[in-house]
């Protein structure tokens, strides 16, 4: 548009001098001359000055940013929490007792051993897991069935034990009263089989398979059982006691701690941890879980104590903890002490003992 207005400018500037010629040449007598100027002149329309094609800059393409694609965020590696190992001994505490089961089977008469004008002795076998235990009976004269007395003996070296060791006179003096009684000799001792015998569970396992074999016998009542235990077979009483429901009367006779913290040599076959095995550490409350003494609350029958003041074996302390232990579950306990006398009761410590056991079982089976 600019242009074109510079271009008028011109044209009529150059009309204004060619005006100015023609007066001039007028004067000069050139008059057609300068007519014909000013008309070719004014015939003459300007051209249009070309209109400027604007150049269009090409806007500049936009070159595609890349979108850099972000890394993956690298996720942090988990911490695998390592699944605890369960621990193999728990189906030797109280609670694993409880809940396993005991088949029991047949006691076999394997050989007449004696006869009294009052019963009957035998050796006998039955089974207890996949064991066969060896042991004792004696079978009242008369018509049966007869309440039962399982007599469980104390430690003796297995190389020194023979069948009726530590039970022979109860034996002699209960069934002679019209009680059948079998002592077991337990896994290990004996003519029995070896096996497992952790914590010493292995001599409660022989009893509470016991019990579930005396319906095998027609001369025993299952229904009226009644355990007896001296010093390491007092431990066995207070593990059935606290695990089996059937015992109606148990007695206790100089027996070992029913605490575990008391004793941690449980001897009396391989499978137990050492002193130093991790379950100690692991499991701080595991002695608990063996001890029958904190599981009182569960034993069904009447408790029978005897316990000589100069014991030292089994101290006397261990029978009493049991007492106390019993009276705070509410159960029915008797606790007799004999003084002066050690870890066997001899004389008339022992007749009074045996005449107070007769009269428990009788009263209570």
């Amino acid at each position: 548009m600019s242009k074109r207005i510079v271009v008028a400018v011109l044209a009529l500037g150059l009309l204004a001098a060619l005006a100015a010629l023609a007066v001039t040449f007028g004067a000069s007598g050139q008059p057609d001359r300068l007519a014909q100027a000013v008309e070719a002149t004014a015939n003459t329309t300007p051209s249009p000055a070309p209109t400027e094609t604007p150049t269009i800059t090409p806007a500049a393409t936009a070159s595609a940013t890349s979108t850099a694609t972000p890394s993956p965020t690298s996720s942090p590696t988990p911490t695998v929490t390592p699944t605890p190992t369960p621990n193999p001994y728990l189906a030797y505490t109280v609670e694993g007792l409880r809940t396993r089961a005991y088949p029991g089977g047949e006691i076999s008469i394997t050989s007449y051993w004696e006869e009294t004008d009052a019963f009957t002795r035998y050796y006998i076998t039955y089974p207890s897991d996949d064991l066969t235990i060896s042991g004792m009976m004696a079978v009242p004269k008369g018509q049966g069935p007869f309440p039962v007395i399982i007599l469980n003996h104390g430690y003796i070296p297995p190389s020194e034990y023979w069948t009726g060791a530590d039970t022979y006179d109860a034996s002699t003096y209960l069934a002679s009263r019209g009680f059948l009684t079998i002592s077991p000799d337990f896994r290990g001792w004996g003519r029995s089989d070896s096996g497992e015998n952790i914590f010493r569970t292995g001599l409660a396992i022989d009893v509470m398979n016991l019990i579930s074999s005396l319906p095998s016998l027609p001369q025993a009542d299952p229904a009226r059982v009644g355990i007896w235990g001296h010093s390491m077979g007092g431990g066995a009483v207070s593990w059935v006691m606290a695990v089996d429901p059937r015992v109606k009367a148990s007695l206790l006779y100089a027996p070992v701690s029913a605490d575990a913290r008391d004793r941690r040599r449980f001897g009396g076959g391989s499978g137990n941890p050492s002193g130093d095995d991790r379950l100690w550490s692991d499991d701080p409350t595991f002695l608990d879980k063996i001890s029958p003494i904190n599981y009182f609350d569960a034993v069904s029958g009447v408790v029978q104590i005897h316990q000589g003041t100069a014991d030292a074996t089994t101290p006397p302390r261990w029978a009493e903890a049991i007492q106390r232990a019993l009276q705070a579950a509410g159960k029915q306990v008797e606790y007799f002490s004999y003084e002066g006398q050690g870890h066997a009761l001899r004389g008339d410590a022992w007749r009074a003992f045996m005449q107070r056991t007769a009269d428990f079982f009788a009263a209570n089976l």
